[in-house]
């Protein structure tokens, strides 16, 4: 869930400074008003409020204040699935198929993140590679 809420809130964020903001603003309120349809308003207009802080953010070269306000709504989606964890796969189908695609290939790269886990014991060994893996041994 970790993974999820942290691209999510990425996205959403990187998605405000698209042009296909309103598309994208319009499905995460719709999942909101699915979610928790009493927060979904306040939501919609928090969204209004950030996306020009974003856009000085930016202007400014501020990667802070940008972080700063990812990491605000990361915490916002982790309040709403830690309350129903269900709620994972709509938030992953939104994030799929609604904001990830109007982000511009760069965001796309840091919100399309990849887990790997893996474990040895005894004399094991794991070898894990995110693209291209060359092992040698003698």
């Amino acid at each position: 869930m970790d993974a999820l809420v942290l691209a999510a809130g990425t996205a959403v964020v990187g998605a405000m400074a698209t042009d296909s903001w309103q598309t994208a603003r319009s499905a995460v309120v719709a999942w909101w008003r699915r979610a928790r349809p009493e927060e979904a308003e306040g939501v919609d207009a928090a969204l209004g409020r950030v996306r020009p802080q974003l856009l000085a953010a930016r202007q400014a070269r501020d990667t802070a204040s940008e972080a700063a306000l990812a990491s605000d709504w990361q915490s916002r989606l982790r309040r709403v699935l830690e309350a129903d964890p269900r709620l994972a796969r709509e938030l992953r189908s939104l994030l799929d198929d609604e904001i990830t695609p109007v982000l511009p290939a760069p965001e796309r790269a840091r919100v399309e993140t990849l887990v790997m886990k893996a474990s040895a014991t005894g004399h094991g060994r794991v070898y894990q590679a995110g693209r291209d893996q060359h092992i040698t041994e003698r």
